[in-house]
């Protein structure tokens, strides 16, 4: 144990005095990409592992390419995985040639994915016993805000892992706050999620009424940016439903495996979410028609097929 306690004190000590880290990035999707690209611009040496080709932007950039999770792990100082699910996270954690086989005394993993708060605790035990530390960090804003770097981060861990991590951290993103323990920043982002698909499904709503009563949607979003019903989802999301623009900054069945770990948790907790059930519900008409990968905006077909009226046409 003081074997461990040491090399996490020499890796903090390492961290503070020099400002170019070695960081494992595994999972390059949508989120992914830009996220990882924007490390490398820092500075950072990159070790990358994903399921196809990295982009050539972080190769040309000096990145490395390992073969699996283990090789970045030994291979980096600091590990991030960006992958869709729990099962995901899991396989890259502690599957064959995951992660955990790689890791030796000191070093930190960061979980930027969106995942089951439960399993996140069950994660950062397994990763703690290696004598190493676990953040669970997922991000809020999409593809734009993984791209403008301006990426909401809920952060759950030690405060000495968080401070270790935080200049990372603040390449990616502007709204970084260490929450609580491990599981803390997962819960904080389900609950994200439950305001984003009840903001979206209220602006399909909203711009659905107003289109079928004979306004302009258009002119009524404008509208509406002006007053108390402004919001992120009215001024990006609404925009999408007026233009009919749903390509995925962040896919339906992704927002669909969120509400479903808030209903889960609901459940486990002894409460109820009627409104979140409702969202879900809308989600899953969606994917039954065909609709699972577009941008979660595109939930206003929902309500449109409901209703058979278009907000607006292509």
């Amino acid at each position: 144990m003081r074997e461990c306690v040491n090399a996490q004190a020499e890796f903090h000590l390492f961290l503070r005095r020099h400002s170019m880290a070695k960081v494992g990035f595994i999972g390059l999707g949508i989120m992914g990409a830009p996220m990882a690209d924007k490390l490398q611009q820092g500075g950072h040496k990159l070790y990358l592992h994903d399921q196809k080709n990295p982009p050539a932007g972080l190769l040309e950039g000096g990145a490395t390419v390992c073969t699996s999770g283990a090789e970045v792990a030994k291979r980096a100082d600091i590990v991030i995985v960006m992958v869709p699910d729990t099962p995901h996270v899991q396989a890259v954690l502690f599957g064959e040639k995951g992660v955990a086989e790689g890791l030796s005394p000191g070093k930190i993993v960061v979980d930027m994915s969106s995942i089951s708060p439960i399993a996140t605790k069950e994660f950062a035990q397994k990763i703690n016993a290696l004598g190493c530390q676990y953040l669970d960090a997922p991000v809020s804003g999409g593809e734009v805000g993984a791209k403008a770097a301006s990426l909401t981060i809920m952060v759950g861990g030690s405060e000495s892992a968080f401070n270790d991590v935080k200049p990372l951290f603040e390449l990616m993103g502007k709204n970084i706050t260490l929450v609580g323990g491990n599981g803390d920043g997962q819960t904080t982002k389900v609950a994200n999620q439950i305001i984003v698909a009840l903001n979206i499904q209220a602006v399909a709503e909203a711009l659905l009424f107003a289109s079928r009563a004979g306004a302009d949607p258009a002119r009524v979003r404008q509208a509406l940016m002006g007053g108390f019903a402004a919001s992120r989802i009215l001024e990006v999301h609404g925009e999408r439903m007026v233009k009919r623009s749903f390509n995925p900054g962040f896919r339906i069945e992704l927002h669909q495996k969120d509400l479903n770990l808030a209903l889960q948790g609901a459940k486990a907790l002894g409460i109820s979410l009627p409104n979140t059930a409702t969202a879900q519900e809308l989600m899953n008409a969606c994917a039954a028609h065909g609709l699972s990968g577009l941008d979660h905006s595109a939930l206003c077909r929902a309500v449109e097929i409901m209703s058979n009226h278009e907000i607006a046409q292509a």
